[in-house]
């Protein structure tokens, strides 16, 4: 089962134009205006949604970021204009628990604060402005980065560069002295479209579209950069998230852009035993196991490779000042404020999920990035130098 009607804008893209880079597919799939997963608001978070996160547990995600922006806000010297910037917020709960968290523990900081969502989806807004609607005053919304204006305090996402369109790459085997990588295209069933690149090597997989091989598409891919690899690997690399941290960086006047997501460093990211990539389907919490099952109606994710970010990071004037796993990240946070607190019998389920490794814990990292600001966040107490972990 799928969205036909954006599976007809796709056979009709591919028709007109030849074969496309699977970001272009995963881009249509995702965030095309009308039909995409993301932007048609079909994306569904939860027990009985497609995908599980941590604002799912319940508001205890959304206390515990609240008392690291407060952290950061009396680290930047108690600024009177704090902004929160959040992208990708979903339905816009975790603001609204962070807010209200904020506004209970932290009133100075509240007073000073002022929330910005970066939202492009209409039907998303509207969900966010209805769980927002006793912070108004407080909160405010932008198509995109570009519609910020350059401001002091933190822009926060979780599970945001995960969902990014991503190219997939597949070695062809080593010759004169360096990798020769192809690029998977995504092209229509039952032989080539018009305008096939030459020397394309057929895929076959489920209806209606397969992947052809070819030459990659583009020199920025920087694929002469990842090393030695054997004939059939597979992997991913992501343009949008670096362009996109720069993006952030040249708005953060001073401060931290602080993100939660799932990856690896990129020694870890394109190691020789992850040979078939990190891209995921999945719907109703279950994995499925071709990006051309349920098209717009399933969500497609990928891992994200952290070195290339702090690496674009540092490019554009921000430093890494600190990068751990969640469990480590949150329990520096609990140790340093709220030492003594004592949590509810559904307060500890949701700590349980949140740090357990085997749960959200080990999976989930937190990478910090300073703007004219290099203090340490109690959130990387217990971490081990950013510089060194990510590899840089």
């Amino acid at each position: 089962m799928a969205n036909s009607e954006l599976v007809e804008i796709i056979r009709n893209e591919i028709g007109a134009n030849g074969p496309i880079s699977f970001a272009r597919f995963m881009e249509l799939a995702l965030y095309h205006p009308d039909r995409g997963y993301y932007a048609s608001g079909r994306a569904n978070i939860g027990r009985r949604g497609d995908f599980f996160t941590n604002v799912s547990v319940g508001s205890l995600f959304g206390r515990l970021l609240a008392s690291q922006f407060a952290e950061i806000w009396e680290k930047l010297g108690r600024p009177r204009d704090f902004k929160i910037v959040e992208q990708g917020a979903h339905d816009g709960v975790f603001a609204a628990d962070a807010l209200s968290a904020l506004r209970r523990s932290a009133g100075d900081c509240f007073a000073a604060t002022s929330y910005c969502m970066i939202e492009p989806f209409p039907i998303w807004r509207e969900r966010q402005q209805k769980n927002l609607r006793e912070f108004a005053e407080k909160t405010s919304w932008v198509a995109s980065v570009d519609e910020l204006a350059p401001f002091v305090g933190i822009h926060f996402s979780n599970e945001l560069f995960d969902s990014l369109p991503v190219h997939l790459i597949v070695s062809g085997g080593v010759a004169n002295g360096a990798t020769v990588w192809n690029e998977k295209f995504v092209a229509l069933e039952h032989g080539l479209s018009a305008g096939a690149p030459s020397g394309v090597e057929l895929h076959c997989t489920n209806a209606p579209f397969e992947f052809v091989t070819a030459r990659v598409s583009r020199s920025d891919l920087l694929v002469h950069r990842l090393g030695f690899f054997p004939a059939g690997f597979e992997t991913e690399v992501n343009l949008a998230a670096p362009k996109l941290v720069s993006e952030i960086a040249a708005k953060l006047s001073r401060g931290v852009i602080l993100t939660i997501d799932y990856g690896f460093p990129r020694a870890e990211f394109y190691s020789l035993s992850r040979n078939q990539g990190t891209l995921q389907v999945r719907a109703n919490q279950k994995k499925l196991s071709s990006p051309f099952q349920q098209i717009g109606l399933a969500d497609i994710s990928a891992h994200v490779e952290w070195t290339t970010l702090a690496e674009v990071a540092q490019s554009s004037g921000a430093t890494p000042i600190g990068f751990t796993d969640q469990h480590h990240f949150l329990t520096g946070i609990i140790s340093k404020s709220f030492p003594e607190a004592d949590f509810d019998a559904s307060e500890k389920r949701a700590l349980q999920t949140l740090l357990h490794p085997e749960m959200l814990g080990r999976n989930f990292q937190a990478l910090a990035l300073g703007k004219d600001f290099r203090e340490t966040l109690s959130g990387f107490h217990f971490a081990c130098d950013p510089t060194a972990a990510l590899g840089l």
